[in-house]
């Protein structure tokens, strides 16, 4: 026997039994972003490889060591995209999308980054994103924030979500923290771990970051950013918070808030959550209004989010948001009987017809009338079509209840479609 061939590590598989749920989270996210009237944009998977080193930076972790990038038969440096923003303002600026425009946009799609697996983290991950372009405001950013907001009330797991706010300020004011910031962290470098002394030459606010409880420690008396804001920057952070205030969504100022891309300025906001053990990040964003002019289109704002798809589900899961997903059969038809199948078929397909929205199953392979009432229940299915060939040759069609302590009812095949609508209150 040949040997099995498995699944690459990090590259998980989503089965049947978990699809449910994640149909669900999409379905719910089209329909909160077509409220907002935002549209959708699709992107390739691989894009050069410089698009992600101007962008995310050369000197961040996803650019020097989560990257999967390979050589392609013309010896042009390819990556497997790690995040969605650059690959969006790569296409705006490709296809004229950007300048002097407005644009409401949001994607979803598969990622990938080479880091440790592990729970609710692979190395092909999913994100949903939005991303917002031409408006400098703080009124879009109290939206995008807004936005991200419903999509906890619509899961039903707003009570267990955190915002956290803080402000970059501009490319200035933050150069100036981050020579006071080196200068703080220079006195302790005794108490910093391996990878924020390395952090300490190339990105030191993402020393701020660090989870390790010494380093945090280390910091606790680090000077604040917000202190460093430019004026503009303090009145847009203001006008964002009023705007939050206004709409009543509570939110967490947090000094010690930055995010691990280069490109980003003034606001940067998580939602954060306990509900998965260790506080943890499921929506990050921010602005980034220097992002696309580095990428070769003329000087445009923008500002975005995205969410992690899997460590979403797994929280949805967690919050017991399952059992609002609906299960994958309605109506489950069986047949017994010589030449019965085909009057099956029939009933099946004239179903899916006249009532497109009712999941309908129709079984083979034969079998006893226990046989397949057993399949029927294990399709989860509501009701059974019962045919066998006195139902045939009547036009009849008999209705077993799978869920529910009711008798078995009997009616005319033309009645069926109405019995069902009632039934599944179609």
């Amino acid at each position: 026997m040949s040997k099995q061939i498995q699944a690459i590590r990090g590259m998980n598989d989503c089965l049947p039994e978990q699809s449910g749920l994640w149909q669900w989270a999409e379905k719910a996210i089209r329909e909160v972003v077509a409220s907002y009237g935002y549209q959708e944009i699709r992107t390739p998977i691989v894009e050069s490889t410089d698009l992600f080193k101007r962008s995310i930076g050369e000197v961040t972790d996803i650019v020097e060591k989560e990257m999967y990038t390979f050589a392609d038969r013309n010896d042009e440096s390819l990556t497997l995209r790690p995040e969605g923003t650059a690959s969006v303002v790569r296409a705006g600026n490709e296809h004229g999308l950007l300048y002097h425009q407005q644009q409401r946009l949001w994607y979803l799609g598969p990622m990938f980054r080479y880091e440790r697996p592990q729970k609710g983290r692979y190395r092909q991950f999913h994100q949903f994103g939005v991303e917002v372009f031409g408006l400098a405001g703080p009124d879009i950013d109290a939206e995008v924030i807004a936005l991200s907001g419903r999509l906890w009330k619509k899961f039903g797991i707003a009570d267990q979500v955190t915002l956290e706010l803080n402000s970059l300020g501009s490319n200035e004011a933050r150069e100036t923290y981050r020579q006071a910031l080196v200068e703080y962290l220079v006195l302790r470098k005794d108490q910093l771990d391996e990878d924020c002394l390395r952090r300490l030459e190339s990105n030191p606010l993402r020393v701020l970051d660090s989870k390790n409880p010494q380093v945090q420690a280390a910091i606790s008396d680090a000077p604040s950013l917000i202190d460093y804001l430019d004026a503009e920057s303090k009145e847009h952070f203001q006008s964002l918070c009023e705007r939050l205030d206004a709409l009543g969504i509570q939110y967490r100022v947090n000094p010690r808030l930055v995010r691990g891309l280069d490109y980003y300025n003034r606001t940067v906001f998580e939602w954060v959550t306990e509900s998965l053990g260790a506080q943890g990040t499921v929506c990050a964003g921010g602005r980034y209004d220097g992002l696309v002019e580095q990428l070769g289109g003329k000087p445009t704002q923008g500002v975005g989010f995205a969410i992690g798809m899997e460590r979403l589900v797994l929280m949805l899961q967690a919050c017991g948001a399952e059992e609002f997903v609906a299960d994958p059969v309605d109506v489950y038809v069986t047949a017994m009987g010589d030449g019965v199948e085909l009057y099956a078929l029939q009933i099946a397909e004239s179903l899916r017809d006249v009532m497109p929205s009712l999941r309908v199953q129709t079984h083979f392979g034969g079998g006893n009338f226990k046989k397949q009432m057993k399949r029927a229940d294990k399709s989860a299915a509501r009701v059974a079509l019962v045919l066998g060939e006195t139902e045939q040759q009547e036009e009849l069609v008999s209705i077993k209840f799978l869920r529910e302590d009711k008798p078995q009812i009997q009616v005319a095949r033309s009645a069926l479609e109405s019995t069902l609508t009632e039934l599944f209150s179609l």
